[in-house]
């Protein structure tokens, strides 16, 4: 069976796909532990528009149960 070859999705290098790699996709220890890194220091983040001042939610106090 062939070695599949995939991007790196840290640096964009060539990285091998197959239990060989223990760091697969990634192509090293560093490319995954950057990777790792900024999930930690929540650099990936999902963009949100701006409510404004009318669509804000409403506080109505501690809710009691």
């Amino acid at each position: 069976m062939a070695t599949r070859e995939v991007t790196c999705p840290g640096c964009r290098g060539a990285a091998q796909y197959s239990a060989a790699n223990a760091y697969r996709p990634f192509c090293s220890k560093r490319c995954r532990d950057a990777d790792l890194g900024a999930w930690a220091s929540e650099a990936f983040r999902l963009p949100v528009e701006a409510l404004g001042d009318d669509e804000l939610p409403q506080d109505t106090g501690p809710e009691l149960h």
